[in-house]
């Protein structure tokens, strides 16, 4: 294997497609807190960006790769099939590429901040990885990960030191409650493969209607929570909206068709950008009205 497929490895296991999922609650999280754009910003943004990715999705690809050799959707932007010969190297430029950064964002923060950095990545780490692998525990699962993606904005809230107020508590359990909703949507299209891997998840435990269903009810959970999350903050309830309308056809779902759900998680992913964008704009249009 050359330095420069293993590179190639990293990037496609890394799913950059993915990046500015965890990149950009960080980032605008700690933007809005402090308004100030500093080293600390950069350096963190770029960590949460790549290195963190390349973590939470290279220790995944390792640790599933059997499974995902009988998984359809693997070997693309939904993620690489690494070959065993690889998965040492791979597991090695996890550490190498996130622990500077680890240790710049531990240096000289508040000790509750480093803290909770250290169990974010631990959540990381043990969600693919033996013996916590929580992925493989039913409902934990869709807490864990979506604690990957919620996790770099309470970073950033502990990083600055905010006081934590009702309507930022509001914000940050809507957002949780998003998450575990997308990971429970995701995990339908897996029932077969994970099935016949002998894997569980969310959905071969509840089965493909309910967790739909499910998943449904936590973005719908998710817009209450910003409603009481106080003005203008609850103008944003209307962007679960496209999500439940791209998950609702599927409602009625069986276990035999559930990888019907592609369908919908192809979606999910450029909903995603869609929604960002409308995100940033609102941001900046109340900044601009403030001003």
């Amino acid at each position: 294997m050359t330095v420069l497929s293993l590179f190639q490895r990293l990037f496609v296991a890394s799913r950059p497609i993915s990046w500015v999922n965890t990149a950009y609650p960080f980032a605008l999280t700690y933007y809005l807190l402090t308004g100030s754009v500093d080293l600390t910003l950069v350096v963190g943004t770029f960590f949460f960006l790549v290195p963190y990715n390349l973590v939470m999705y290279g220790v995944n690809d390792v640790f599933d790769y059997a499974s995902d050799l009988a998984n359809p959707r693997k070997g693309g932007v939904e993620g690489a099939l690494l070959p065993p010969e690889s998965h040492r190297a791979v597991l090695l430029a996890c550490g190498l590429c996130s622990l500077p950064f680890v240790l710049y964002l531990w240096w000289g923060s508040p000790l509750v901040a480093g803290l909770f950095l250290a169990l974010l990545m631990l959540d990381v780490v043990g969600y693919s990885m033996p013996p916590l692998r929580t992925k493989e525990r039913a409902f934990l699962d869709s807490l864990t990960s979506s604690i990957h993606f919620v996790g770099p904005a309470v970073y950033a809230v502990f990083l600055t030191g905010t006081p934590w107020s009702a309507s930022l508590i509001f914000i940050m359990v809507s957002f949780l409650a998003w998450g575990m909703a997308a990971h429970a949507f995701g995990a339908v299209q897996d029932i077969l493969p994970d099935r016949t891997a002998g894997l569980s998840s969310i959905a071969t435990v509840l089965g493909a209607c309910t967790t739909v269903r499910l998943a449904v009810s936590f973005w719908a959970l998710s817009g209450l929570l910003l409603l009481l999350a106080g003005w203008p903050i609850s103008l944003l309830a209307v962007l679960v909206t496209p999500y439940i309308a791209m998950a609702a056809p599927f409602i009625h779902i069986t276990d035999d068709t559930s990888m019907k759900t592609n369908r919908g998680w192809r979606h999910f992913l450029w909903i995603n950008y869609s929604v960002g964008f409308l995100l940033t704009l609102f941001i900046i249009a109340i900044h601009l009205i403030a001003d």
